[in-house]
């Protein structure tokens, strides 16, 4: 059973979940996405019931909804995750983060590392660990504009373009090279809302965040990790890139960047095989 929860940070209150049991032989497993909420999880959290699992919805998505369209930065998402552990008052977590939470999780490293056991940071979209960064952060700029003047639908065709993108970005190399809304069946008619919360409010942050790389080196437990598909793809390579930072170990997971879902927003991954790796690293912490 999931139990809703909610905690008041600056007046927004951040919806917050939990599944599995309260007492258990294993720390409580924290999962954490942006912009991605806390549906996203639901078949990677049920291959852990034998731990406690803490969900959330990020500030902007979901049951977190603030009524701002304001951009995001991910030290802010960093306080309301850190506020979530504290109402939690479970103890020490382990976390896998994916994506732009693996953005957040660094944040919240160097905030409070003592709130956090072993960390599997799962693909962060990081430009700014890049060797290509100026022209990766080029296209970012690209995908922000889109976004701006056409809407939803294009933006995300151009971003879907730019994660698959194999290797370094070239010099003027441009999202729009790639399948068009109409090609992926995304919406093409721009219904004039610029509220995304990926596009509007989280896209610089999650891509161009700087972490001090420095000091989080020595936090103990962090494993980075990329998908056995995703090799040679931005979110892969940052990864890769973070790791070689950090002095981190690198891991691989099976499938890709989703690898984790079972369906969730109708993309499949192989969600048992990653819940056992996901596993097997936790374990051998």
């Amino acid at each position: 059973m999931s139990t809703a929860r909610s905690v008041d940070v600056d007046g927004v209150g951040i919806a917050w979940y939990l599944t599995g049991p309260e007492v258990a032989d294993h720390r409580p497993l924290l999962l954490v996405g942006l912009p991605m909420d806390a549906s996203g999880f639901a078949t990677l959290s049920s291959h852990f019931d034998d731990r406690t699992v803490i969900t959330y919805d990020p500030r902007g998505a979901a049951g977190s909804v603030d009524g701002s369209s304001a951009p995001l930065s991910i030290d802010t998402h960093a306080t309301d995750l850190r506020r979530v552990l504290e109402a939690a008052d479970v103890g020490v977590v382990d976390v896998f983060a994916s994506s732009g939470g693996a953005v957040t999780m660094l944040a919240l490293l160097a905030q409070a590392p003592h709130l956090v056991g072993t960390v599997v940071l799962h693909e962060p979209p990081l430009t700014t660990v890049l060797p290509d960064r100026v022209a990766a952060t080029a296209v970012v700029d690209e995908i922000a504009a889109i976004y701006r003047d056409h809407g939803f639908g294009p933006a995300m065709a151009a971003f879907i373009a730019a994660g698959g993108h194999l290797g370094e970005f070239p010099d003027g190399w441009s999202p729009t090279s790639g399948p068009s809304a109409a090609d992926l069946g995304l919406p093409t008619d721009d219904d004039g809302s610029r509220d995304d919360v990926m596009f509007a409010r989280t896209l610089y942050a999650s891509t161009g965040h700087e972490p001090d790389l420095e000091p989080l080196a020595e936090i103990a437990g962090v494993i980075v990790a990329s998908g056995e598909e995703s090799q040679g793809q931005l979110m892969a390579r940052a990864a890769h890139a973070l790791a070689d930072a950090t002095g981190w170990p690198h891991e691989m997971f099976p499938s890709h960047h989703d690898g984790f879902l079972g369906g969730e927003f109708g993309q499949h991954g192989a969600p048992a095989e990653f819940a056992a790796r996901l596993r097997e690293l936790l374990d051998g912490s």
